[in-house]
């Protein structure tokens, strides 16, 4: 049964993304499944619920009929009596072993149009509180809401199931502002892999994660998740563990194993943006110039932690953006060579917190610049510190 056909309209979408079990069949008929109703014993069951698909290409249209049939016993009150509004089908198959027993006709008493449904949603919803009225009086917790996995279709998505939040937030048109991006993480330690967690989440085309290093139990400890005492004592790559575990949501997800240099440095050809989450300055010129050669966008996170004399941690976490319109600021932000100050960084791996807070300024940074966030100071360079818990925004845009 298709799914691409409720993702591309508002009103089926709608219906999936409130958790009913919605699906197109080959028939082109728009079913709900798990609809409890109550039969003629008093008994609850759980029938579908179908109705003609009215489309103009692919876009749906407000429905021309308000007849719907349905998949069960003959659909009652509580009491056992039938319903009023409910005929008796002529059992004619309509694919996907489906045949409707009933038919039942209900025209709409509110709305623009007299006895017309304004859309799909109006129309299914409807419908279903009519069947499973009699249900819920008998059964409270009978609801046809029941949340399935959804599978899209296998050029639908990028996902291995639907992203249903979007819909039910209403934020599907902002989502698709992230469609088509390749994205390249270099460093998937830290605050990389956390920067991976939040990008796997959208709907960006394929993430390259770069990184050469194994994954320890150190990294256990600065990451998303919870590895398992197998995954740790395996000893396998960073990319390895992460393009694994998130290949899991995301359907395209690089493993690099490699540290990006002159050697390698080509294998981020092809991005349109980059996350640098390098925790050395070594190395990083090499990078930064040929994304500036290439006219790509990206990103550098930068964090510096200090243990003070009371044993409390101290520092700061930077991001800093640099785009085709605003390179100047970059150097004197963002260092090439690795410095002598102290930094309990590459110790204390007990600073979860302020990676997952590193990545999240990055990210959201980062949808900004796609269009996604709203964005008045169009900054450069921010920077969050931890004594004063001050966020600060320099290095502005001026148009």
């Amino acid at each position: 049964m298709s799914q691409r056909l409720v993702s591309l309209n508002a009103d089926l979408s709608l219906l999936r993304a409130n958790g009913y079990d919605v699906a197109i069949g080959t028939s082109k008929h728009l079913l709900v499944r798990e609809v409890p109703y109550v039969n003629s014993a008093k008994q609850v069951k759980r029938g579908t619920i179908l109705s003609d698909l009215d489309l103009a290409g692919e876009t749906t249209v407000p429905p021309k009929s308000h007849v719907v049939f349905f998949v069960g016993e003959y659909p009652c009150n509580e009491d056992g009596s039938p319903l009023p509004g409910v005929s008796q089908n002529t059992n004619q198959p309509l694919g996907d072993g489906l045949t409707p027993n009933h038919q039942i006709s209900r025209k709409p008493t509110t709305g623009s149009t007299p006895g017309k449904y304004q859309s799909y949603y109006d129309k299914l919803t409807t419908y279903i509180a009519i069947v499973s009225s009699p249900a819920q009086a008998i059964d409270p917790t009978a609801t046809a809401v029941t949340n399935p996995v959804v599978v899209p279709d296998d050029d639908e998505s990028v996902f291995n199931y639907l992203d249903t939040a979007a819909t039910k937030a209403g934020i599907v048109v902002a989502n698709n502002k992230l469609e088509g991006r390749k994205v390249a993480i270099i460093g998937v330690g830290g605050t990389g892999s956390y920067v991976l967690d939040l990008v796997a989440k959208t709907p960006v085309a394929e993430i390259h994660i770069f990184d050469g290093d194994i994954f320890l139990n150190h990294n256990a400890f600065r990451c998303p998740g919870a590895p398992s005492l197998d995954d740790l004592s395996k000893k396998q790559k960073k990319v390895d563990y992460l393009a694994a575990n998130y290949s899991r949501m995301h359907k395209h997800i690089i493993g690099h194993d490699c540290f990006v240099n002159e050697d390698t440095i080509e294998q981020l050809k092809g991005n349109t943006f980059a996350f640098l989450c390098l925790d050395k300055g070594t190395g990083k010129q090499l990078i930064v110039e040929k994304l500036e050669e290439w006219g790509l966008p990206f990103i550098d996170v930068g964090m510096g932690i200090q243990l003070g004399d009371d044993n409390t941690l101290g520092g700061i976490a930077t991001v800093t953006a640099s785009t085709p319109s605003k390179r100047g600021h970059l150097r004197k932000r963002v260092a090439f060579a690795d410095g002598e100050a102290a930094d309990e960084y590459s110790r204390n791996v007990q600073i979860a917190e302020i990676n997952a807070l590193n990545a999240a300024l990055a990210v959201i940074k980062w949808k900004k610049l796609c269009g996604y966030y709203d964005d008045v100071t169009k900054e450069h360079w921010c920077a969050y510190t931890i004594r004063s818990n001050q966020l600060i925004s320099e290095d502005l845009h001026e148009a």
